[in-house]
């Protein structure tokens, strides 16, 4: 299983990200905001915080106004009702956006290995594949969560699992959820531990760019760990069309190229 490397992945990255630079960073902006953003602000208010406690602390504690029992039980029903909203409006993004985003961001860069990728490769899947896209992201995201639910440790392994879906969706968005599954699974297989090595290998440059505010990841880390990533998912592709011959159980298809 050992027909890729690290160093391998990395130096193929770093001369990519060099011929596209621009595009490169701008998508990966996007992949920064897709997962949430840098923690570069995180910081920034924790130091406000203790030198005015101690000032208002007193006064604000005297002017506390009662809230009877059921006043409470409102107050905490609201509460309970903002959250589900809130969260359902996070769900419903995810599904909807985010995810068809994930998809066409692992399409940009994967195409970006071998020439210099267009932005408008972000877009790919609200034009072809978006309802499929949509369908089998949410499967990913709902069995990881079953998963995890088990306990962390399933729910990581089967994220490692499943790694190559947008990718496959990327390169064949019309495939159904069992090859895409299937397909990703077969990929992963044998390489998941040496693929959590690879993820571990960057946490000095998280360091790092956590240092820089974030400046750093979005100027540099970003691209090229989403690069890294392409190139592992174009090393793993090719080991498993080697071994199997396009084959993956019962099922049989052709991976099409991007520009199918």
């Amino acid at each position: 299983m050992g027909a890729w490397s690290r160093k391998g992945l990395k130096e193929k990255a770093k001369i990519r990200l060099k011929a596209n630079y621009w595009k490169a960073v701008l998508v990966g902006l996007l992949a920064v905001l897709i997962g949430g953003g840098s923690s570069a602000a995180s910081g920034v208010s924790s130091g406000v915080q203790s030198s005015s406690t101690d000032v208002i602390g007193d006064s604000i504690v005297n002017r506390i106004p009662y809230i009877s029992p059921a006043g409470t039980i409102m107050i905490i029903l609201f509460a309970l009702a903002v959250a589900c909203i809130a969260i359902a409006i996070a769900i419903v993004l995810n599904v909807l956006l985010i995810n068809p985003l994930e998809i066409g961001r692992n399409r940009f860069f994967y195409r970006d290995l071998e020439e210099n990728a267009e932005i408008k490769e972000v877009c790919f899947t609200f034009d072809r594949g978006y309802r499929n896209g949509v369908k089998i992201m949410f499967f990913r995201d709902l069995y990881t969560i079953l998963w995890s639910l088990l306990f962390i440790i399933p729910g990581i392994v089967k994220s490692y699992e499943y790694r190559m879906i947008p990718y496959i969706l990327g390169e064949n968005p019309d495939m159904n959820r069992e090859q895409v599954f299937a397909m990703s699974k077969q990929m992963m297989d044998g390489n998941k531990w040496n693929t959590f090595v690879l993820d571990l290998s960057f946490i000095l440059w998280d360091l790092l760019g956590a240092c820089t505010m974030g400046i750093l990841h979005v100027f540099y880390i970003e691209p090229y760990k989403r690069l890294t990533d392409a190139g592992l998912y174009q090393a793993l592709k090719e080991q498993m069309l080697a071994r199997t011959e396009n084959v993956v159980g019962e099922h049989s298809y052709e991976i099409c190229d991007f520009n199918c």
